[in-house]
């Protein structure tokens, strides 16, 4: 079923792109979708594929010239990705030959198609729904394992299916309360029975628990924001060294040498982490150092995670004189840096301390598995009983914006204000419904598809 909602193709093109890596392979792969597509098959193939069978065929331009020889296949409309007729040809992955075969397809009739716009008129034909289409290329860039099973739980549905019955509960709560305010004579007291109550509590604590595992998501598609900060000379600047494997920044003993954020960034079991060294923390007078400590307590506000460096040898006293307050939301770890020199074992000394030695690397293996939990790295039996989400900052906000309605509505509802609960609700749904595409608008739908790979 269509998207009815949606504006409908302003055309109907019949689109073609290559869709396999470009370059010398073993085959190559030609997409072609749209009415034109079974004639332009005929005229190449010089007979129509049988459909969802594997043909042999000898290719051929529009001159009669054979090009090629290799597969076809023919998805008949509706039954295909994109919901139209659907050919593909594959031939032998050369660069002249695929050139070829796709200039013979686009003087047939084809054009050539935008980035992403097979996924698009598959989300357009009702096909698959925004969220799959995005899953699509997150997949497709994914640079874990964790990532790639995330995407593919989206790309499933797993996560479509969680909002659409968050949808649905508000669907249908907000038809029990507008028929209590369409109906003011029959004296319904919507919250006489706590019913009202207890169902946007559990719609508040639904939302909550997906927009934690879609917060993991986040982070396994693009990466940790962590944050390095500290006194001068506890190690700061060795622990980003460390971490990648380069001399990026300037290490000496002089207190305050870094003076200024420095960024990298580094694969850990292929999710990136964006690594940033700040200036250390103290009182000086030296303006330049001054700049450089505002700017470290800035840096902590896009931080996903804190790493507070201390010397081990003043671990006790330093716990207690933390030099900057981290937000209780963002996760942290005290490392108390220097154990080589404390006499110290490295390991966690308390859930939130890890004792470690940058120089020697002593607990570093620790600190590796606490950032790949932060990040959500599971285990594959973990993902199964319910992991990350793969999720886009846009689901991120949208779910944002209906966890807060939804808050918005449990105090209209306590202080029986039922027309701004109904409204309330009605934002919330809205907001759900940006995920999906059930709500959108055709400059978001450009945005995303520009964003997919040519041939997808």
């Amino acid at each position: 079923m269509k998207n009815a909602f949606l504006p409908k193709l302003q055309n109907t093109d019949t689109i073609a792109a290559l869709a396999t890596p470009p370059g010398r392979g073993g085959i190559g792969i030609i997409r072609i979708s749209g009415a034109l597509a079974p004639i332009i098959a005929q005229h190449l193939t010089r007979q129509l594929p049988h459909p969802r069978h594997a043909s042999l065929c000898h290719f051929h331009n529009r001159q009669g010239e054979l090009l090629d020889q290799g597969i076809a296949l023919y998805f008949p409309a509706p039954h295909s990705f994109t919901g139209e007729e659907v050919i593909e040809i594959q031939g032998h992955g050369g660069t002249v030959v695929m050139d070829r075969l796709l200039q013979a397809v686009l003087e047939l009739g084809a054009r050539p198609a935008r980035p992403g716009e097979f996924s698009e008129r598959a989300f357009l034909n009702g096909k698959i729904d925004l969220l799959q289409a995005e899953a699509i290329a997150d997949l497709i860039d994914s640079g874990s394992i964790q990532a790639a099973r995330s995407a593919m739980r989206s790309l499933q549905g797993e996560f479509s299916k969680k909002i659409n019955e968050l949808v649905e509960a508000l669907t249908a709560l907000r038809s029990y309360i507008e028929a209590g305010i369409d109906f003011p004579d029959e004296e319904i007291d919507l919250l006489a029975d706590g019913q009202v109550l207890h169902r946007l509590a559990h719609l508040l604590q639904q939302v909550q628990q997906i927009l934690a595992q879609a917060q993991q998501g986040s982070l396994l598609r693009e990466g940790m924001q962590i944050v390095i900060i500290g006194k001068p000379n506890t190690g700061k600047s060795s622990l980003l060294n460390r971490l990648t494997q380069r001399e990026t920044a300037i290490v000496t003993d002089i207190p305050g040498t870094t003076r200024d954020i420095i960024r990298d960034s580094v694969n850990l079991d292929g999710m990136p982490l964006h690594i940033t060294d700040t200036a250390g923390l103290r009182d000086t007078t030296d303006p330049v150092e001054q700049e450089g400590i505002r700017r470290a307590r800035l840096a902590l506000q896009d931080a996903d995670a804190v790493l507070l460096l201390v010397d081990d040898r003043e671990a006790e006293e330093a716990q207690t004189e933390l030099p900057v307050e981290v937000p209780l939301q963002i996760p942290h770890l005290l490392l108390c840096n220097k154990c080589d020199l404390s006499g110290q074992p490295p390991g966690f000394v308390t859930e939130h301390s890890l004792r470690l030695s940058v120089k020697t690397g002593a607990g570093l293996e620790l600190l590796y598995d606490w950032l790949k939990r932060c990040a959500g790295l599971q285990s594959q039996a973990q993902t199964e009983s319910g992991g990350a989400l793969m999720a886009r900052r846009r689901h991120l906000e949208a779910l944002k914006h209906a966890h807060l309605a939804i808050e918005n509505s449990l105090e209209q509802a306590r202080a029986g204000y039922n027309e701004l609960l109904a409204e309330e609700l009605r934002q919330a749904q809205k907001a759900l419904g940006e995920i999906t595409g059930t709500v959108t608008s055709d400059d978001l739908l450009g945005k995303i598809f520009s964003e997919f790979c040519i041939g997808k």
